[in-house]
């Protein structure tokens, strides 16, 4: 009766099995028929894979260095989030030398300082002001101060990137930011007068001379005059405003906004190395996050936040190392998994991949430059596992449209196979 119960389970396992490798072979054909019609000169990268069961359903020319494009934001936004945790917040403070306010007037100096804050508004500046004027200021003897040691004054990508050509130009990249480093100015063109947007040449001086200007738009008059400077250790706090870093990593990830990602770069330096923001230690944090989760780091090398430096290089099996670690990370995971743009609903990914069976979708991070498409996250389900998708491309011949039509190809045919097949 034994052997015979024991045959049984024998032939119900070779059956399961044989199953499973018919459900396996059916995918892997349908995404290689899939793959077959790229041009021949088209590098490809391609890691389909379950965390749960460490399966690779999928692999194509998984430690091929590729350019990530925008992909480099997976790297960055994991590395903070892990580094800082969930519940930190990126500041821009007020302070003042005049440790004795209550009289109405502030016999010193007002100090602007930031913390990385990078979406630091006008309306924000205008709250800050009110805060003054609630403190019954009425007037500032000394200078308004913008200080933004908290990073390196080293402005521009291309200076702290050897031989960068990037063709897409950021404004400014400081501590202290303020409208994201733009304003708007009037400038005569013949007999007209038109309004344009300028980047800060000086980020803290800049932002000091607008201070100063709304001060006094608001009647608190101003002795002194702007200056960029260090705010001293012995001062009072009057005002601070910050954003939580899962607010930032969503405006990252969600809509690709580069700007923000080279903020926070820096801020990683910054709070990595205790000193101050700069790419050196921004590398090396993100360096020591790939190591410590022993994610796969040959051709692998992050010289920016943002992902528009042609210099960025990464593996499939890299990007596909980050995705697995933030997912058995149980502090972080719900945020890194909700910046991701969600499919069909928002971000980048808002007109792709509306047509996924019922119960299934896809949350993920885009990459685009000039020659290079490339798509990684989790394609989720209701009742069957997760898994974490990956595709990378670099063309010569071919539209954007084109590729981003196969990746979407790819995961759909994914979802279709999971939904009917045993293996989940």
């Amino acid at each position: 009766m034994i052997r015979i119960f024991l045959t049984i389970i024998s032939i119900l396992i070779f059956l399961t099995s044989d199953i499973k490798s018919n459900g396996r072979d059916q995918i892997e054909n349908k995404i290689s028929s899939i793959l077959s019609g790229l041009p021949s000169d088209t590098r490809a990268g391609v890691l389909i894979y379950n965390p749960l069961t460490q399966d690779t359903i999928f692999s194509k020319d998984i430690f091929l260095p590729m350019i990530p494009a925008s992909l480099t934001k997976i790297f960055t936004t994991a590395t903070a989030l892990s580094l800082m945790g969930k519940d930190y917040r990126l500041s821009t403070i007020l302070f003042t030398d005049d440790l004795n306010i209550k009289d109405g007037v502030i016999n010193g100096n007002l100090f602007l300082k930031g913390f990385g804050n990078a979406a630091f508004s006008s309306e924000d500046l205008l709250q800050f002001i009110l805060k003054l004027k609630n403190l019954g200021i009425k007037e500032i003897t000394g200078n308004v101060i913008g200080d933004d040691s908290y990073f390196d004054n080293i402005y521009y990508r291309e200076d702290w990137i050897p031989d960068e050509s990037a063709n897409i130009k950021l404004p400014p990249i400081s501590a202290l930011v303020l409208d994201r480093n733009k304003t708007v100015v009037k400038r005569k063109r013949g007999r007209r007068t038109i309004y344009v947007t300028e980047n800060f040449k000086n980020p803290p001086l800049n932002i000091a001379q607008k201070f100063k200007l709304m001060l006094e738009e608001n009647n608190i008059t101003v002795k002194g005059a702007a200056k960029s400077g260090i705010t001293p250790d012995n001062v009072l706090e009057i005002a601070e405003s910050s954003l939580a870093i899962t607010d930032l990593i969503a405006m990252i990830n969600k809509h690709s906004d580069n700007f923000l990602a080279e903020c926070l770069f820096k801020s990683i330096g910054a709070f990595y190395s205790g000193k101050q923001g700069n790419s050196f230690y921004s590398q090396q944090a993100i360096q020591e996050f790939i190591k410590k989760n022993n994610i796969y780091s040959f051709n692998t090398e992050i010289v920016d936040g943002s992902g528009i430096s042609r210099f960025d290089q990464v593996t499939v099996a890299s990007v596909n190392g980050i995705l697995e670690t933030m997912y058995f990370d149980l502090r972080n995971f719900e945020p890194f998994y909700n910046s991701l743009s969600y499919a069909g609903i928002d971000g980048t990914l808002r007109n792709r991949m509306s047509n996924l069976p019922s119960g299934f979708s896809f949350r993920g991070k885009t990459g685009t430059l000039n020659s290079v498409i490339a798509l990684t996250g989790y394609l989720m389900s209701d009742d069957k596992d997760e898994l974490i998708v990956t595709i990378m491309f670099e063309f010569t011949r071919g539209s954007w449209n084109y590729y981003r039509d196969i990746q979407d190809e790819i995961i759909r045919a994914l979802a279709e196979w999971k939904k009917e097949s045993s293996d989940y």
